[in-house]
């Protein structure tokens, strides 16, 4: 993530009320909420594809927390997804900017 441009903020944010990030990073003027998944086999699909919308909903739930516990500041955020792939022993690490919004109940 830093290679990236990122600073990270905090590890494994845990809001009180269930919710869970990752990675808080800033990026610029852009506040980023980032979720990693690591496979050692595609055999069951991409990092990425393990991001399933119940998991996404939890992600979100950390983010608004983090947002509530900084006051609401009128800031740019997005989630990003982090792919790490081990093949022999090394890590392929892909970054999916913008992977997903705010789940429906959430937008409004």
């Amino acid at each position: 993530m830093k290679r990236a441009g990122y600073k990270i903020l905090y590890r494994n944010f845990r809001a009180p009320h269930g919710g869970e990030v990752d990675l808080v990073c800033r990026e610029g003027d852009t506040l980023v909420f980032a979720e990693v998944k690591t496979r050692t086999s595609e055999a069951f699909g991409s990092p990425a594809e393990a991001v399933t919308r119940e998991k996404e909903r939890l992600i979100a739930r950390g983010a608004l927390e983090w947002l509530r516990l900084l006051h609401h500041p009128d800031i740019y955020y997005r989630f990003d997804i982090v792919e790490v792939r081990m093949v022999a022993a090394e890590a392929e690490v892909t970054l999916i900017r913008n992977a997903f919004t705010l789940p429906e109940p959430y937008i409004g």
